[in-house]
Order: C-alpha cells, then structure tokens, then sequence
C-alpha cells in the first residue's frame, strides 16, 4: 500500500464548476488546499458543451461554455492549490485523530482533514439514442454533442429532448440550419422558461409529444427519422411520420455513476447526496457542493454552484477551527490579495505607457 500523501485542510474531489470555484475560495481562507479529478483534464460537465453560450452567471456577459472553463480554470489556480488529475477516488478512511484518508483506484492515498465532494452526477456519460443500429452513423450525421455550429449551416437539423440542452441548441442553431425540428416526448419542456419561449416564437418547429423511432439511411448517414406520437399513458401510437433530415442532434441527459462513494455511509437521495444549510453531509468533515448536492433551497444554476462552493468551504473551515470568522473577507479587502493586486497594477501601467 502506498504511503499516504501530506496533510491537506481541504480536498476537493470534482473538477467541474464548483471544484475549482472551492479551490480559489479556499485559498481566500488561507486553506492549504487539493483538487482531484478522475479525467485528465479540468471542466466536469463544461466540457461537454464547447459551443454552448452561456448567459446566466452574475456580471459575465454572453460567453461560450470553453472561454468560461478555460477563466474557471485559471481563477482556480490563483493561490496556487495542489492539482490531481486521472484519479478516480474508490476508499475513505477515518483515522484515530478525525482526519481523513482518501484512496484512488491506482493506489495513491490522499491525506485531509476535512473533504468536499464535487462530483456532480459522477462520471458522466451521454445517453445514447435507443434505437437499434444507431451508433453505426455516429461517424457521419448523428451527434451527441456539438462542437461546430457553422457545420449546420443550411441543413435540416430535427433535435430529440427537451431539456436545457436541447433547447438552448435550438435556439442556438434557428438562425443558421434550414429547419429545425424538435421532438419531445413530453408536451412541457425542462429548459429555463425564457429559452422555451424564444424557442416556441421563433421558426422552430416544435413536436410534443412525439418521440424518434426510427432512423433510415444508406451508406453510414441518416437521410430520415420516422416519429411517432406518445400518447398520456406513455405509449407509442404506432402511427409513423417521416421526416427527411440532414443530422440528427440527441440531448437525452447524462447518466451518472458515482462508483465506490455511494457505498461511503453518506446520505443519499436518488441522484443527489442529501446535506444541510452548511452544506454538511451526515458523514463528520464531509461537505458536498454543485449538482451533487441536494438541499431545500438548491439552486441548479452555475451561479448556485458558486454559492455552494462557498458555503461548503467555509463550513470546512469552521468544523477544523470553530473560533475562525464564519467567511472569508471580500475580496476588495482580503489581504491574500495584496500582493496580487500590485503586480496587475504595475501590469496595467506597463500597458498604458
């Protein structure tokens, strides 16, 4: 077995959006801090959609999901936190002393007192499209993900769900495809209602309840979908519509695998991992935050992962020194910042000379 890594105040499993918003705001509370993610890059669900343009984190105009990962990344790094990446964490152990021993599937054995898990929905993977032969024109016009919208540019796009996903692409890609069409089993959509909307206003021909049942093509490419009406029961009509198309977008979700943590004792709901206002689960020194957490007034919003990033760390900060002041100062009055700030104000003078 391999000897157990220095003592951290704080690890951090999860690299997505509230990972690295708990490492830069731990490093405000002066927390020697470490951040493990099972991929070997930083993002979590982010990095799914490159494209996406997201419009709801407070004071950031419209950006693309890459340019907000890639600042999320770099203010992570500010004071400098430990990084571990391509490990996937299997074992925790309590020692003697209260601190905790977190063990990865390769082996390697992490040391900390207190531990925040960020592991959204665990390890995340697409839900395919639940037809027969599907993957065989994965290659060509059906996709999971979008990475190049211009690649749309004139063509007849049909979207199947109707979730966030699928209708910020629809309203995404409206103004370049020739059409597009959105297919949903359900007559009311999931997504945010001022996207659903602008989706039903706009040139977006919308199909509820209907769902895919069929793709026709030759030669590896979709050339049509046939789709059936669900009636209330949840049942297919058996009445087929086809539709001719050039690509076929399927945002079904995520399915998530949390693996070995969903045997650690903690309290867990069906997707969620149940915590209090302090973002404290039931296990002593263990604290969740982003979409892995589920408490009454969860805000499912990156900005409501930002919130839970905080509230997680200074929760770990007051359960390792209860006299300590309950937040971190801000950061116009943070002395963590000095020297930091002289440096970008020498910088912006260089800039101006």
């Amino acid at each position: 077995m391999k000897e157990a890594s220095e003592l951290y105040d704080v690890t951090i499993i999860g690299g997505g959006p509230a990972g690295l918003y708990a490492a830069f705001y731990s490093g405000m509370r002066d927390m020697r801090t470490k951040l493990i993610e099972a991929k070997e890059e930083l993002g979590g669900r982010t990095l799914i959609y490159p494209e996406k343009m997201i419009w709801d984190v407070g004071g950031v105009p419209p950006i693309r999901c890459e340019q907000l990962t890639r600042q999320m990344i770099r203010q992570a790094c500010t004071f400098d936190p430990t990084i571990v990446l391509g490990q996937q964490i299997n074992k925790l152990e309590r020692l003697e002393d209260g601190t905790m021993i977190v063990t990865a599937e390769t082996g390697e054995r992490h040391h900390t007192r207190t531990l925040i898990l960020a592991v959204g929905y665990g390890v995340l993977k697409l839900a395919k499209l639940e037809i027969q032969g599907a993957e065989r024109y994965e290659a060509a016009n059906l996709y999971y993900t979008v990475t190049e919208v211009e690649g749309f540019r004139g063509k007849r796009l049909l979207i199947s769900g109707g979730g966030d996903s699928a209708v910020d692409w629809a309203n995404e890609l409206e103004p370049v495809a020739g059409q597009v069409t959105v297919v949903h089993r359900r007559d009311r959509f999931g997504g945010h209602e001022k996207s659903v909307s602008r989706m039903k206003e706009s040139s977006v021909d919308v199909r509820t309840p209907y769902a895919v049942t069929q793709l026709h093509g030759s030669g590896g490419r979709i050339e049509a979908v046939s789709i059936e009406r669900v009636n209330p029961e949840g049942h297919l009509s058996g009445e087929a519509e086809r539709l001719e198309i050039d690509a076929v977008i399927v945002n079904h979700g995520l399915r998530g695998d949390r693996g070995p943590i969903s045997g650690w004792g903690l309290d867990m709901g069906e997707w969620n991992i149940n915590a209090d206002e302090k973002l404290a689960t039931n296990l002593p020194g263990v604290f969740v935050a982003g979409d892995t957490a589920n408490y009454p007034s969860k805000l499912h919003l990156i900005a409501g992962t930002f919130t839970d990033a905080a509230l997680a760390v200074n929760s770990a900060k007051l359960y390792m020194e209860p006299d300590a002041p309950k937040t971190a100062y801000v950061s116009s009055h943070n002395s963590r910042f000095n020297e930091k700030n002289e440096a970008l104000s020498v910088s912006e003078e260089e800039a101006h000379r």
